[in-house]
């Protein structure tokens, strides 16, 4: 999934010198690919068989490496949408079935060990970046394209025979009283919301803004610490959260996020982009664990669909935001991105006033960071 969805971003600098694709066109290829994401989180939730079925995993991951295999066939830009869309749908349904087998299968294990499962998208955007790094001088985009196919192929075969999950008994009690936490959740709707719009011009445009000013090395290079700086950051997170109060973390983790995405662009230089790359790639999926603990602590109604709708949301009009300032390069559109991060830090620092770390349930007061809902297990799209 790591490959499928993010190897656009390394490869998008060579189409743009080397297929012609306007800076324009690659906003709204990166627009089609997370609405098709939309689509597929949104089908894992309102179909949850989807979620149980082997046949669901191993139709998605055929499609999606297909639609990698299929880029350099065309010079359409139509063609390329319509491929990107799919990447999209198939990307979502392979992380619902993967997300939702792990949570299963490690519910009685330490929670960093599903953290370090999730871990495998930053996997996926390491061995992303490295493959267009290693072929950046001996070939075109067409072969970054077919590269990432054989590549998505692999490690497709090695995931083949994944057990999804099985089918759940409802917990007892799950239909009582739920306590009132409009407020701390509207808050928490609204800083994951605009962490989507934030992250994902960082994640689409990061390595075309570092390739603009650097050498052409450090682009792709930069995409391979992302991933290496992912792979443990939402185990990271999650054992922090154990320890301290989950609102002031992801406070935190959006803070950091922003300085990452806007170094490359108030500093410049080779050293501003590697350690912009190690903040996003340590921040982005840890977000996303945090904020969907928070939401799911707050018990309320349906929050991880309400969380991932928001974010989805948020994906896909991040590009059309900037969209306008891609005439001028790619620094404002990362500063941008980063002031939209500090609103969502913003919304979070509101959402720790008067949070309810210590929740009732059903007469007994249980901490945060010990409490475990049933929301906690449900498989999501709402990550990256």
């Amino acid at each position: 999934m790591g490959v499928g969805r993010f190897v656009y971003t390394p490869i998008l600098p060579l189409m743009h010198t080397q297929a012609g694709l306007s800076t324009g066109a690659g906003a709204n290829l990166a627009t089609a690919n997370y609405v098709g994401y939309l689509v597929g989180a949104l089908a894992g939730i309102l179909a949850p068989v989807l979620i149980r079925s082997r046949t669901v995993l191993r139709a998605a991951l055929t499609l999606l490496t297909g639609t990698l295999a299929a880029m350099p066939l065309t010079h359409s830009t139509t063609v390329w949408s319509l491929l990107r869309l799919l990447a999209g749908v198939a990307s979502a349904l392979v992380f619902v079935v993967a997300a939702g087998s792990l949570l299963h299968h490690l519910r009685d294990h330490p929670p960093h060990l599903a953290g370090w499962a999730f871990g495998g998208v930053g996997g996926g955007i390491a061995l992303s970046g490295l493959l267009v790094l290693v072929l950046r001088s001996a070939a075109d985009w067409r072969t970054a394209w077919w590269a990432a196919a054989v590549l998505a192929t692999l490690l497709a075969a090695a995931s083949w025979n994944l057990r999804p999950q099985e089918a759940s008994v409802a917990a007892p009690g799950g239909s009582g009283a739920r306590p009132r936490t409009h407020r701390w959740f509207g808050a928490l709707f609204v800083s994951y919301t605009l962490e989507g719009v934030g992250y994902i011009v960082a994640g689409t445009f990061l390595v075309a803004a570092i390739g603009q000013e650097s050498p052409g090395w450090v682009g792709s290079g930069a995409w391979v610490l992302v991933g290496l700086a992912a792979v443990p950051s939402s185990a990271l997170w999650a054992r922090l959260g154990r320890r301290w109060s989950r609102p002031g973390l992801l406070l935190t983790a959006l803070v950091i996020q922003a300085a990452g995405i806007a170094l490359p662009a108030l500093v410049g230089g080779t050293a501003a982009a590697l350690g912009s790359a190690v903040l996003f790639g340590a921040t982005f999926i840890g977000i996303s664990s945090l904020a969907l603990a928070t939401g799911a602590h707050l018990r309320f109604p349906r929050s991880v669909a309400l969380l991932t709708a928001g974010y989805s949301v948020g994906q896909i009009l991040g590009p059309l935001v900037v969209a306008p300032l891609l005439h001028h390069g790619y620094h404002r559109a990362l500063l941008l991105a980063a002031l939209v991060v500090l609103a969502a830090a913003a919304a979070a620092a509101v959402l720790r006033i008067g949070f309810p770390h210590h929740m009732v349930v059903r007469g007994h007061t249980v901490p945060e960071q010990q409490r475990e809902s049933t929301e906690d297990a449900r498989p999501t799209a709402a990550g990256p």
